[in-house]
């Protein structure tokens, strides 16, 4: 009986999660019907509107949601999760060697670009969602349309105000939205494709063929606009480490899914009996009384699809500072029973502004089409490239079959992007433009983190040579105990310089160093490591995951006893370094300035560790870059 309630308890709070991500998950996927079909007919890379084209166009639009979703991302990649972590610095953390992670390398150059450019689309898919489903009122009145922009920039403002009460509420409050919005969709394009059976012969892929055979040039542009229709793929595995691999599955293929062929189809039966509809396909399903209550649901829906990719880019900047690519900024952990739900403060209004910054400079969803997709299609290429080393390192899977899967995502992945450059000028250079400045400053912190390390290390200690060094400087033992903070596997500079300048030693000393894992969660036996260097000298690591908040308040309290040592006379000394500008040095300038920067805005060590300030002295470091 025991074994049958906690059976049924699994499978109700996989439900629970089930219905949680398709309210944060599936909102991007989830509204591209508002804008992919139109974006086909009627955009950039507009193609003429017969029923043979209506026909190429679904077949393009339901076999890339059946390959590059289901297949590649479904199956495939969330499978390549880091311990449940999903995202592309996860995967990048899984597959790099050992030893390798931070040195610099076409590997890591890749994953952040990947990582990226995920932001960029995490600015753009916000604000055309919201506008796609704003500019639904043109359909009953052209009244508001002059007021679209601004109706658009305060529904954003009030999304990215909410997402500090965490990702688990907001999909307890969006779930049950986005389950209304799956099955109305559906049920919407049902009806519609029932009057039009023939539509339902796009799932052969001959028409795709045909469609390629018949338009030339055109029809592979087509793809710039097709591609909007499966956006919102790298999301699902961004957003893994939020709900879990089954819940997300078990969405997709009982809900998403079928509301989205479904609504596909109807649509391009609408367009087939009525090619006036192109000027907004999606509501053109609904009858007029609907139009109104159906804009509503839609300009809901536009915000929850915003929260799919927000969310990805939480945890996208959590991996991003522990595992060492950017400075560290305050991380809010929002679920007790889920350490990947964050949030990011500095994050979440950042991209507000963007966003808000892009419906005010482009005002249509049909101008922000042309710089949407780009990005993410980046994304999903840098991806693949990376799924290759998990096939060969993790899964030690043969060549040939590792070339012809990586290679078959790859076919698609390319040409949605190859595709995409031809939207540079329309718009296109925003999020290349984004990513290119967002990657450069991961390079520049990860270089001018190579150079302190380096600068002192020609300066640091071997901890074989302490004892030595201990004899040649200390005048006397002091009561007490201290420990010191190192950053490296070297004795730490602030004990160097409180030795050579005060000549003297607590009588217990303890240097404690913090390492980051390349899992994202650490069983907590493997959180303490301790070696006995001499006498009342120990060397403790406290390990965490990458994706894992420090707490070194909580882990001293429980060793505290084990080491001897006392909580109320123990105190910590750290070294500040302060970084000063080598004017003398004429090489790297613009990257050396640039470091000295983001280094100020780094988040206090003590704030980031969870050290009592009143236990804290300080030493300054003196660094030349």
């Amino acid at each position: 009986m025991k074994h049958m309630a906690a059976k049924q308890s699994k499978k109700g709070r996989e439900a629970t999660l089930a219905l949680g991500a398709l309210g944060v998950v599936f909102g991007d996927i989830g509204t591209s019907p508002l804008y992919a079909m139109k974006a086909c007919f009627s955009g950039h890379h507009a193609i003429a509107l017969n029923p043979a084209n209506v026909l190429g166009v679904l077949s393009l639009i339901i076999w890339s949601l059946l390959i590059v979703i289901c297949l590649k991302y479904v199956t495939f990649v969330m499978a390549a999760d880091n311990e449940g972590e999903g995202g592309i610095f996860a995967l990048y953390e899984l597959v790099s060697p050992e030893g390798q992670r931070r040195s610099v390398s076409f590997m890591l150059f890749a994953a952040m670009i990947g990582g990226a450019l995920l932001y960029g689309d995490g600015v753009i898919t916000p604000a055309i969602s919201v506008l796609s489903a704003i500019e639904g009122l043109d359909v009953a009145t052209t009244a508001a349309h002059q007021y679209t922009p601004h109706i658009a920039c305060a529904i954003l403002l009030a999304l990215f105000a909410i997402q500090s009460s965490g990702t688990d509420k907001i999909g307890r409050l969006f779930g049950p939205v986005m389950l209304v919005w799956f099955t109305v969709i559906g049920i919407s394009g049902l009806f519609s494709a029932v009057g039009t059976p023939e539509v339902l012969q796009a799932f052969r892929p001959y028409y795709a063929v045909r469609f390629f055979a018949e338009n030339g040039l055109a029809g592979c542009m087509v793809l710039g606009a097709v591609v909007l229709c499966v956006t919102g793929g790298e999301a699902l595995f961004a957003d893994m480490g939020h709900f879990g691999r089954r819940p997300i599955t078990l969405a997709w293929y009982c809900v998403a899914l079928p509301s989205l062929l479904l609504n596909y189809l109807g649509q391009g039966a609408m367009l087939i009996r009525n090619p006036h509809s192109i000027l907004n396909p999606f509501f053109s399903l609904f009858p007029k009384f609907m139009t109104l209550p159906m804009v509503v649901l839609a300009t809901v829906a536009a915000i929850i699809a915003s929260q799919a990719i927000i969310s990805g880019a939480f945890s996208l900047t959590a991996q991003a500072v522990h595992l060492g690519f950017v400075p560290r900024i305050r991380i809010m952990q929002t679920s007790e029973d889920n350490p990947g739900q964050v949030f990011v403060r500095s994050v979440n209004w950042i991209m507000a502004v963007l966003c808000i910054l892009l419906v005010v400079l482009f005002r249509e969803s049909e101008n922000l089409a042309g710089a949407y997709g780009i990005a993410i299609t980046g994304t999903m290429v840098i991806t693949t490239y990376l799924f290759w080393f998990y096939l060969r390192r993790i899964r030690n899977c043969p060549w040939i079959v590792s070339i012809v899967l990586t290679c078959f995502f790859a076919l698609f992945d390319l040409g949605f992007f190859i595709v995409n450059f031809t939207k540079l000028a329309g718009g296109g250079w925003f999020p290349l433009l984004l990513a290119g400045l967002i990657a450069y400053g991961m390079f520049v912190w990860i270089w001018g983190r190579a150079r302190v390390r380096e600068r002192l290390r020609e300066r640091g200690l071997e901890v074989s040579d302490l004892e030595t060094e201990i004899e040649k400087y200390m005048l006397a033992k002091v009561p007490g105990e201290a420990v010191f903070l190192s950053a490296s596997e070297f004795v730490p500079h602030a004990f160097l310089q409180h030795l050579r300048n005060n000549r003297v030693v607590h009588e217990k000393l303890v240097f404690l160093r913090v390492n980051t894992s390349s899992e994202p969660f650490l069983d907590l036996r493997k959180r303490i490591s301790l070696k006995n260097i001499d006498k009342n000298i120990y060397w403790m690591t406290v390990n965490y995951g990458f994706m894992e908040k420090p707490n070194l308040s909580l882990i001293l309290v429980q060793t505290w006893n084990q080491l001897g040592l006392s909580s109320t006379d123990s105190y910590f000394y750290i070294g500040r370094m302060q970084l000063r500008f080598n004017k003398e040095n004429k090489k790297d300038v613009l990257k050396r300035k640039l470091f000295i920067l983001l280094s100020s805005v780094s988040e206090d060590p003590l704030d980031y560790l969870r050290i009592p300030a009143d236990k804290v002295i300080s030493i300054g470091t003196a660094v030349r870059v």
